[in-house]
């Protein structure tokens, strides 16, 4: 048996790629190490270079490429390989959606692997276009000399790469984000200084209605006053005729976070307006909406298919939100109750539940495992549960309430198979896993959405 040796940087090795890591990486094994490559692609055979190590695994960098895959490919945009924005543009697309599904296979080895022999992994859903999907940019403003930047950060870096044209982001949001960097430098309002702390604006917003053609610019600011408001909001407004609304929000924290606690409407509407499917939507600056809204639809459909509901059932939608789940499911449900810990969602759930028609929903503020205990004192108990819990998965508390409650299906939404894997340990005690179908959300990235879909053992169907 090869004996685990220790790595030492700049050592240099032949190897073989086997996997695609949960960051994007390639992964091979070299005398026991795990080697994390970014940029490799399984298959490949590589000369590599070490250039970071820890106890148990190391980083390198691709030396030269001895083997390519027939997968690999130029990656179209200019600042790939600084930005780290996206990882996978130098693999084709249909082996993204390969390697995706691997991901998640990978996750329950780690954390659920009893389950691996009877969980059908089924393919990744693709989109017909990988590009220019994302709705919302997020972009940080600099200055250097007289020139006035909008990007993102290089990966591990404070440099800012100026990005025009970024292929994942919807045209209109590119265009609006380089027309109002060039006024903000004509007009000579000052720029933050991520060093210093000084100077005005931080950061350049920008979301559309991919439906409705409807468009906010938030400009994220240090202090209240703007100077030149009038002339800044004449010229923002003359960029693009979908701008509906123009914001700024506050944020005088030294902080990673982009918004502050206050927004200010300067022009038009307080919210856009977007519809899925067919519903829809108020956006307001800080309002949490899914990124990629064409492939929502397709993970709302299959949300729908998994729940299996036939106008009888009481459905819970757990971490609702602004209660997009609940509400898609809410034409095919004898009941829709949704709880979030955070006040406003919960007010713009109620909001488009209203909108919407619906008269059978209903909507809690608080933990999904207290608002739970709750009802089910007032004798209240769900025939469905559907969660889309954030990437940490769902709180212990939260799984103990569901084994206790036991509603008959579990349709789980996760944007992180590792915690997926984890929480499935806990729930196939009492769940059979019938499927895990993998959503491709965010092409040309490592990461992957998943629905699990669980229905309670017929052993327990009557100790309820």
């Amino acid at each position: 048996m090869t004996q685990q040796t220790t790595m030492t940087v700049g050592q240099k090795f032949p190897l073989t790629i086997k996997r695609l890591g949960i960051n994007g990486e390639g992964v091979g094994f070299y005398k026991r190490n795990v080697i994390f490559v970014k940029g490799a692609i399984p298959g490949e055979e590589i000369t590599a270079q070490v250039t970071k190590t820890q106890r148990n695994f190391a980083e390198a960098e691709i030396l030269a490429i001895r083997k390519a895959s027939k997968h690999r490919q130029e990656a179209p945009c200019p600042v790939y390989n600084e930005c780290g924005g996206c990882q996978l543009q130098h693999m084709t697309y249909e082996k993204q959606l390969i390697e995706k599904r691997d991901i998640v296979i990978q996750a329950l080895e780690r954390y659920a692997k009893p389950l691996l022999e009877t969980i059908e992994v089924r393919k990744t859903l693709g989109m017909d276009d990988p590009w220019h999907y994302r709705n919302k940019s997020q972009f940080q403003v600099r200055k250097e000399g007289k020139r006035v930047y909008a990007g993102l950060f290089a990966e591990g870096s404070n440099k800012l790469l100026n990005i025009n044209d970024c292929l994942v982001q919807h045209p209109i949001t590119s265009k609006i984000t380089v027309a109002t960097r060039k006024i903000l430098q004509k007009l000579n309002i000052t720029i933050y200084d991520g060093r210093t702390l000084d100077g005005l604006v931080r950061t350049i917003v920008v979301r559309t209605g991919i439906r409705t053609g409807e468009t906010q610019v938030v400009l994220v600011t240090t202090r209240k006053e703007i100077p030149h408001l009038a002339e800044l909001i004449t010229r923002i407004k003359k960029i693009d005729p979908s701008i509906v609304s123009i914001a700024q929000n506050i944020n005088r924290e030294k902080t990673s976070l982009i918004f502050g606690d206050e927004t200010v409407v300067l022009d038009g509407k307080e919210t856009i307006h977007e519809e899925l499917g067919e519903l829809a939507f108020d956006l307001s600056a800080r309002a949490f909406f899914q990124l990629n809204p064409k492939q929502t639809v397709h993970l709302y459909d299959e949300i729908k298919k998994a729940a299996a509901l036939t106008g009888k059932e009481t459905v819970v939608d757990a971490y609702c939100g602004v209660g997009t789940i609940g509400l898609w499911l809410a034409d095919k449900a004898k009941e829709v109750r949704g709880m979030d810990v955070i006040p406003e969602s919960i007010q713009d759930a109620r909001k488009n539940a209203r909108n919407h028609g619906f008269k059978h929903t209903k909507y809690a503020v608080g933990t999904a495992e207290s608002v739970l205990a709750k009802w089910r004192k007032e004798g209240f108990t769900p025939d469905v549960i559907t969660v889309d819990p954030p990437r940490t998965g769902l709180a212990p508390e939260f799984i103990r309430t569901v084994l206790k409650l036991k509603p008959k299906r579990f349709v789980y939404t996760s944007c992180n198979p590792s915690t997926l894997a984890k929480d499935l340990q806990q729930l196939s005690k009492l769940y059979l896993v019938e499927y895990i179908q993998p959503v491709d959300m965010f092409a040309q990235t490592a990461q992957v959405e998943c629905i699990c879909n669980m229905v309670l053992k017929p052993e327990y169907h009557s100790n309820k």
